[in-house]
């Protein structure tokens, strides 16, 4: 025995369109934030680009003496090769430091600013800020005077 039943079964065209514009309110959303994450993607190797080289700056001048050796106070050697002391990095630029040409977008400024004594330990503080476009990386560090 067939029976016909008088009530169909699926979806009216309201239904369909309602679900296709819904689904493409929800693909554009999705599609915005891939293309937005698609143009900063360079950014992590800026990023960690200019930490390497702030890194490697930072190293380089905590590696120095404390004071002078010379015993010449405030006098500032004649090139980085006979840079001796903390003190001489004071002001420096990328300019001083000689980039290779890959790493030509960067800027370099370090700073060296007396601390004062903890436990009886004078110190220094070196800033390094190394900069590439908007990105902006900056390392303190501290060398202590002890003996």
């Amino acid at each position: 025995m067939y029976m016909n039943s008088s009530r169909q079964r699926g979806f009216t065209l309201i239904e369909l369109l309602m679900f296709i514009v819904i689904m493409t309110i929800g693909m554009l959303g999705i599609l915005s934030v891939m293309d937005l994450t698609v143009q900063h993607s360079a950014d992590p190797m800026v990023r960690k680009q200019a930490a390497a080289l702030a890194d490697s700056v930072m190293e380089e001048i905590l590696l120095m003496a404390y004071a002078d050796p010379d015993g010449l106070p405030n006098v500032v050697e004649s090139g980085r090769s006979t840079y001796d002391d903390v003190d001489d990095y004071n002001g420096l630029t990328q300019t001083a430091f000689g980039l290779p040409t890959e790493l030509a977008g960067y800027g370099i400024l370090i700073t060296v600013a007396p601390e004062a004594a903890l436990s009886g330990v004078t110190m220094k503080k070196v800033t390094v800020q190394v900069t590439s476009g908007d990105e902006s990386i900056s390392m303190v560090g501290y060398r202590a005077g002890y003996l």
